[in-house]
C-alpha cells in the first residue's frame, strides 16, 4: 500500500517499520487531541458546527458506498468502510455531543496536514518521504496527497478523540 523512502529514515525498525512511522501513531494523535482541546477551551460554545448529523449522515453513506465499490483497493476500501463503521457506531451506540467540536477542530487541523503531509509526499522535495501503491487508492490526489489520507487522518484522528471523551466522561463519573 506504501512505503518510504530510506534516503529519509533513521535505519532503525521495529516489527519491521521504521521508527519514524511509529512515533507517527504517538505524535500524531496526542498533538491531534491537544489541538482539539485547546480549541475547546478557546471556544466555549457546546455546539460549534449544528449540523453535524447530517454531514455525519452524508459520510456514512458516501463512505459505505466508496468502500464497497473499491473492494479491490484495499487502502480505499478499508479506511471508507472502517470511518464510516465507526461514525455509525458512534452515532448509533455512543451518541456523541462531541461531534460538532471534532469537525471543528478536524477542520482546523487539515491546515498542517497538508502542509506537512504534502512535504512527506513529494512537494517541494526531491523525492517523497512516503509512497503509495496507486492501485491500492482511488489515485485522486490533492496536490501530492492522496484522497484517502484525509480519510485515514480522520480515523485516526476520531478514534483518539473518541477515548478521550471517553475517559473524560469516566473520570468524571468516578469523581462523583
Amino acid at each position: 500500500m506504501w512505503g518510504f523512502n530510506p534516503a529519509y529514515l533513521t535505519g532503525y525498525y521495529f516489527f519491521s517499520l521504521p521508527i519514524e512511522e511509529i512515533l507517527f501513531f504517538f505524535c500524531i494523535p496526542y498533538a491531534c487531541v491537544f489541538t482539539y482541546e485547546a480549541l475547546n477551551y478557546a471556544f466555549k460554545k457546546e455546539d460549534i458546527f449544528s449540523k453535524n448529523n447530517i454531514l455525519t449522515f452524508i459520510l456514512i453513506i458516501v463512505l459505505l458506498i466508496g468502500g464497497l465499490l473499491n473492494l479491490h483497493r484495499w487502502y480505499t476500501s478499508v479506511t471508507f468502510i472502517v470511518l464510516a463503521v465507526l461514525l455509525a457506531y458512534l452515532t448509533i451506540k455512543v451518541k456523541p455531543t462531541y461531534m460538532g467540536r471534532f469537525y471543528f477542530s478536524f477542520l482546523i487541523t487539515l491546515i498542517p496536514f497538508l502542509i506537512v503531509n504534502g512535504i512527506l509526499t513529494g512537494s517541494f522535495i526531491e523525492g517523497e518521504v512516503v509512497w503509495y501503491n496507486d492501485h491500492e487508492n482511488l489515485d485522486i490526489r490533492i496536490g501530492t496527497i492522496p484522497l484517502e489520507d484525509m480519510f485515514y487522518g480522520m480515523l485516526l484522528i476520531l478514534m483518539n478523540i473518541s477515548i478521550f471523551e471517553w475517559l473524560q466522561v469516566r473520570d468524571k463519573a468516578v469523581i462523583n
